[in-house]
């Protein structure tokens, strides 16, 4: 009796194959034959509440790992709500594959239910787009799907799958799945020649810096690596703000004063200020290592004869190879301790900065401080950071092991699905989100993803009851008398949390924090901790005379 496999099979067979054991998902019509096909398999339904959650669990997983996080959504509305977490993990160069259910590949062009022009529509937030069409080929597109997320600029992934394909069977043969091969990243390693032609600038110039992009962001040490090994400080950029990231200090005064800046991934779009004078010398030179030809290119064009070397790699191999050719640090030690001092500058008031006393609220500061003992508990802990506001005040004044990020895309709101995926990634480290009131609104329902799934984690809320980012441009722009339109309720967050099965804290007192922390922790559940925070804006740093 000869063996028959569905489309529905050959994905989840493939996705086995390729190691991709958690699948973020919401259900659909057009999908549920995927679901079925998992039951008995190694890979494991992680069902959320929304759509563009899964998403940014798969993108939080793929940051964390290295690993291709796949999301799994439904056709039509379930698409389209999928797609603006996409933007995010795009910007984040984060390997995500979005696995869209379709509708029948006879019914399109006909009204067929929930019919869309999905690969279009994903294009835009994607490396690449297309829809399955065939039993014969549709491991071969998920194959192709995981490698191209792995390959060049990490980056999202989007492969439509008519839902009479996944139905559609046919005879089992081992050519229906791919080979391992077919799934793996495409290498562009850095050439020998161009890496010994990086140091020899690097040892020749007096003041350097390399700046690696998201990629080098994400993988953990290997930023630190290679500043030990070549003397140059290696500053990872991968905030949407960009130069005024918190985390960097006075790192845009030092920037200024580079003679060499080695770009390894890094685009000099924005958050460089395009390499522009004033924040960079108008002599400064570069060398640019990228994997995508275009952004070499740009650089080229605009900068002309100071581009002094140009290559297509990997960052991440680029990087490695830098580290293994160099042969002793090249750097300077007195523009290591000025730029290291940059880095770590931070106005002196904010030691006793404090909330008023009596306002029943505390200044973002202070919740931060809070979170210290446990983020330095583990070497594997992650801090989440999220929101327009409160989300910097973290990034400025802790050093956690591993941070999660908005990312250059600047869009709030993923904090609570990352968390999850950051559980997921570290079963018994702390993982802990900062996040503000209206972050919060975004995926509060994912707290019943999280009990259901058992994935415990801790929320703390900044809640200080407004729309913060806008309202603060409000009072830079036109006045206190001119601002509205960004109030919310001081809501009790923390119930909401208990009411999905979580654990819930309020505090509204400095000396109530340690103690809420200390019990939502201890509770093994997922947790709120509802601060009530002063509105103040995100720091700023002005060097102190």
């Amino acid at each position: 009796m000869s063996q028959t496999m569905r489309g529905a099979d050959i994905v989840v067979r493939t996705l086995e194959r390729a190691g991709c054991g958690n699948l973020f998902t919401l259900s659909g019509n057009h999908i549920m034959s995927i679901f079925d096909a998992a039951l008995g398999s190694g890979v494991r339904l992680l069902h959320v509440r929304h759509e563009a959650a899964a998403v940014h669990m798969a993108d939080a997983w793929g940051r964390l790992t290295g690993q291709c996080g796949v999301a799994l959504v439904s056709g039509g509305a379930g698409h389209a709500n999928a797609l603006a977490a996409l933007v995010t993990a795009k910007a984040a160069c984060s390997p995500v594959v979005l696995l869209s259910g379709h509708a029948g590949r006879q019914e399109v062009g006909r009204g067929a239910f929930q019919e869309l022009r999905q690969a279009e529509m994903a294009a835009p937030v994607s490396k690449a787009a297309w829809t399955a069409h065939s039993l014969e080929t549709l491991g071969g597109d998920i194959a192709r799907a995981i490698s191209t997320a792995q390959s060049g600029r990490p980056g999202p992934v989007h492969l439509s799958l008519p839902f009479d394909l996944l139905d559609e069977a046919g005879a089992f043969g081992p050519e229906r799945l791919p080979q391992l091969n077919d799934l793996a990243p495409r290498p562009q390693p850095l050439a020998t020649t161009a890496a010994d032609a990086v140091l020899a600038l690097l040892a020749a110039a007096t003041q350097p810096l390399i700046l690696g992009g998201p990629m080098l962001c994400h993988a953990e040490g290997l930023l630190k690596t290679l500043a030990a090994a070549t003397g140059v400080p290696s500053i990872g950029l991968e905030s949407p703000r960009g130069l005024n990231d918190p985390a960097l200090g006075l790192f845009a005064e030092v920037l200024g004063r580079a003679d060499l800046i080695v770009l390894i991934g890094k685009a000099p779009d924005f958050t460089l200020r395009f390499a522009d004078a004033p924040f960079v010398a108008p002599s400064s030179r570069f060398v640019v290592i990228d994997p995508e030809p275009q952004v070499v290119a740009r650089l080229a064009q605009e900068k002309g004869d100071r581009v002094v070397l140009q290559a297509i790699a990997d960052p991440r191999t680029a990087a490695a190879a830098l580290i293994a050719r160099c042969r002793a640090p090249v750097g300077a030690s007195a523009w290591r301790r000025d730029v290291a001092t940059a880095l770590a500058y931070r106005p002196s008031s904010w030691a006793q900065l404090q909330a008023p006393g009596a306002s029943g609220r505390l200044h973002p500061i202070e919740l931060c401080r809070a979170l210290v003992p446990h983020l330095d508990s583990d070497p594997k802990a992650v801090l989440v950071c999220d929101g327009g506001e409160i989300g910097q005040w973290p990034q400025a004044v802790l050093a956690p092991p591993r941070r999660l990020i908005n990312g250059v895309a600047g869009a709030i709101g993923a904090s609570i699905p990352f968390a999850l995926a950051a559980r997921l990634a570290e079963p018994s480290a702390p993982v802990i989100a900062v996040l503000g009131d209206g972050s919060f609104g975004f995926h509060m329902a994912e707290f019943d993803t999280a009990v259901r799934t058992g994935l415990p984690f801790v929320a703390v809320l900044g809640n200080d009851a407004t729309w913060n980012a806008e309202y603060q441009i409000q009072l830079r722009s036109w006045g206190r008398a001119r601002a509205h339109g960004c109030d919310l309720l001081p809501t009790r967050y923390d119930l909401v949390a208990t009411a999905l099965g979580g654990h819930g804290e309020y505090v509204t007192a400095v000396e109530q924090l340690a103690p809420a922390l200390a019990r939502a922790l201890a509770s093994g559940k997922p947790a709120c901790v509802n601060v009530m925070i002063e509105r103040v804006p995100a720091p700023v740093y002005k060097r102190e005379r």
